[in-house]
């Protein structure tokens, strides 16, 4: 016997004095597991070209009032569609490598729960977008949900390798709902801008889904990397690129922009044909030199950015 005793008051091992601390992480742990039902570095994404779209809508810096509404709502009927596709995908984010750490797999989140969780945060989306912005914004972003959760995760995907191509329409419409939040409708500017995100999709999603082909053909999923050679998924990733230039060039005239966004522009567009070009004959002679699709995958993302940016600062420089 050491005489050691405990002091009065103090509390004891094994009276649940550390429940507390174990029920706020628990707590913090479902939190971030409802968070990343949302995806939010897709979201992220999706808002980079909503911003730059609402400053040329407007000619200038819009009321930040609507563009922190714009933002919220747009932030959380993504959110929605997202969780609403980990649903649907559940059974085959627990066969993919790449996805069975979701929440929705890992146990951490609920099947019931998440739906429930996406059906509600939807709605509430769509209401403030409703109230906060106005009908139009609402109506785009209700079109956007359900291309996404309807059109691609239920229909499109399991079935035809163009399912990114026609799914990803839904990620294309935050430039719609951006410019419909300023002006309450719809011009060809924002028709080009759908274009730019239209085209782009494809060579910005194939590359991922040929560093992740055995997972798509594990689950079942005909992704057109997983169907077919890499050469024609190059080639096809090469002519979407054209046609995104060319959107993204028709701009110039359609929307009066300056000439610092066409050079930017046409420099940016010229970049990430080359690196598509150089996937082409990686593919080519892959049994030479290793394919590196992430290089393209990456390059896109850093494509639309500073597409966003050149968009946003050439709207203030006649002024």
């Amino acid at each position: 016997m050491d005489g050691a005793r405990t002091p009065v008051g103090a509390p004891d091992p094994g009276d649940g004095s550390g429940r507390p601390a174990r029920r706020w992480a628990a707590t913090l742990h479902t939190v971030a597991g409802y968070v990343a039902l949302t995806k939010p570095r897709v979201i992220e994404l999706l808002l980079i070209t909503t911003i730059p779209t609402m400053f040329l809508a407007a000619r200038g810096f819009p009321p930040l009032g609507l563009v922190v509404a714009t933002l919220v709502g747009g932030a959380g009927a993504a959110g929605a569609a997202n969780t609403l596709n980990q649903y649907l995908d559940r059974d085959i984010d627990q066969v993919m490598d790449r996805t069975r750490r979701r929440p929705i797999v890992t146990g951490r989140i609920s099947p019931r729960a998440a739906l429930v969780f996406g059906l509600v945060l939807g709605a509430l989306s769509l209401a403030w977008l409703w109230f906060a912005v106005n009908p139009a914004s609402a109506v785009f972003t209700a079109a956007a949900i359900l291309i996404y959760v309807v059109g691609y995760t239920m229909i499109l995907k399991r079935r035809t390798p163009q399912n990114i191509v026609w799914g990803g329409a839904a990620g294309c419409m935050p430039v719609v709902i951006g410019w419909s939040a300023v002006t309450g409708g719809v011009s060809w500017e924002a028709v080009l801008l759908f274009g730019v995100v239209f085209f782009w999709t494809p060579p910005h999603y194939w590359p991922l889904s040929m560093k992740f082909r055995r997972d798509y053909a594990a689950a079942g999923v005909p992704m057109l990397p997983v169907v077919a050679a890499d050469t024609r998924v190059a080639r096809e990733m090469i002519l979407y690129t054209l046609a995104m230039i060319a959107c993204s060039l028709l701009l110039v005239p359609v929307g009066g922009m300056t000439w610092v966004y066409a050079v930017v522009a046409a420099v940016l567009g010229a970049w990430f044909l080359w690196l598509c070009i150089g996937l082409l004959r990686r593919a080519k002679d892959h049994q030479h030199r290793p394919l590196k699709a992430m290089t393209v995958f990456h390059g896109s993302i850093t494509y639309l950015t500073l597409l966003s940016v050149a968009i946003a600062v050439d709207v203030f420089l006649p002024l």
